[in-house]
């Protein structure tokens, strides 16, 4: 008996997962996703209606039978989500939804690096965009995290092992989610946004750093490297210059905002911010166009480098940083073209906000990931 309530509850789970990414969704179509029978998605579906996590949409014509269908749909309104992102800096939150869908943005700047300072950062987004009544936060950081709690190295916060999940649970009263920046942003676009529906796709972030994450049948990879940033090392230029870590031409050396403007500062004799780069690159200033160009190079052999790999057709862009893909998209694709076969399909590239608030969003989108993994029916 134990066994077929546990196997009722995975079930419903996964009913539930299927029902948030794709809804609404028709019964025929959900029953053909998850392998099930008209009457075992009826009696699994049942408890999740009465208790409000679904319910059934407007009435819609089933163009292949010719009848009305009620789609489930979840109740997307049932809860409020706080997400948060931290840098060194500041924190960025939004109040989402159950898909994700931001209600408001705010940003609060740390006053130091202990994680009293970050809670502090949290209480001050909480009290502006008046989110008391938020069920569950999610938090994403820059480093490696453990059990979706435990902040076991964050560089440009100091920190080493820290419990990050246990101060807020204490500190706010609520559940808490904690993951790793890319790792939460991956979840966010698998779930919600530009690669819903998608089983296999990459994404690259380009920004203070370079991201690396990876969908395959329909689950993100996740191993106990993930959170080290090893994708900010891929090598993509020989001729390039070095990293933090030595590394010559890697992805860091080549893409990332800090890196792009040393090197643009050098060649005008003056300092420059990421901006302005692209502004004097738009204007075909020499220099920064020698730096963006090379740059954009760089990208589209990343980009054709996880095409070519992990064999995806779809690679989503995120990040600060990729104003870099509206000022060289030429040279990106020129790059990623000379690095595929020519018989392979071609590479779907797939741009997403370059705000901080997708950084955020994707915070909120763990913890709602987890929210439906303990689905208590």
């Amino acid at each position: 008996m134990a066994t077929t309530d546990v196997g009722s509850r995975d079930s419903r789970r996964e009913l539930a997962r299927e029902v948030l990414i794709h809804g609404p969704i028709g019964r025929g179509e959900l029953g053909r996703r998850l392998g099930l029978s008209p009457a075992s998605l009826t009696r699994l579906s049942r408890p999740l209606i009465d208790h409000g996590i679904l319910v059934e949409a407007d009435e819609l014509m089933d163009g292949a039978v010719g009848r009305p269908i009620k789609p489930l749909d979840v109740r997307v309104d049932a809860q409020r989500i706080l997400g948060v992102k931290i840098t060194g800096e500041h924190v960025f939150g939004v109040v989402t939804d159950l898909r994700a869908t931001v209600a408001g943005a705010a940003t609060a700047h740390l006053a130091g690096h202990a994680p009293d300072d970050v809670l502090d950062g949290i209480q001050s987004l909480i009290d502006e965009l008046d989110a008391d009544d938020v069920t569950t936060i999610g938090v994403s950081i820059g480093g490696k995290v453990t059990s979706s709690r435990v902040v076991s190295r964050a560089p440009f916060l100091k920190w080493h092992d820290v419990d990050l999940g246990f101060l807020i649970e204490k500190r706010f009263g609520r559940p808490a989610t904690v993951e790793n920046d890319v790792v939460a942003l991956t979840a966010a676009e698998h779930w919600f946004g530009h690669a819903r529906g998608v089983d296999n796709f990459s994404v690259i972030t380009i920004g203070a750093g370079v991201g690396y994450g990876l969908v395959m049948h329909g689950r993100q990879v996740i191993t106990s490297d993930t959170g080290l940033g090893l994708g900010g090392h891929f090598p993509l230029d020989a001729t390039g210059p070095l990293c933090s870590d030595g590394h010559r031409g890697c992805s860091s050396a080549m893409l990332s905002i800090g890196s792009m403007c040393a090197s643009a500062g050098v060649g005008l004799g003056r300092p420059i911010e990421y901006e302005e780069l692209l502004a004097l690159a738009r204007v075909d200033n020499p220099v920064a166009r020698q730096v963006v160009d090379t740059s954009a190079r760089s990208l589209g052999r990343l980009i054709a480098a996880t095409a070519n790999l992990a064999m995806v057709e779809v690679v989503v862009l995120s990040g600060e940083g990729i104003g870099l893909l509206d000022v060289a998209e030429d040279s990106v694709r020129r790059a990623v073209e000379a690095d595929r076969d020519p018989d392979a399909l071609p590479v779907q590239i797939r741009p997403t906000d370059s705000e901080f608030t997708a950084w955020a969003r994707g915070a909120a989108s763990v913890a709602i990931q987890s929210e439906f993994g303990v689905i208590p029916v």
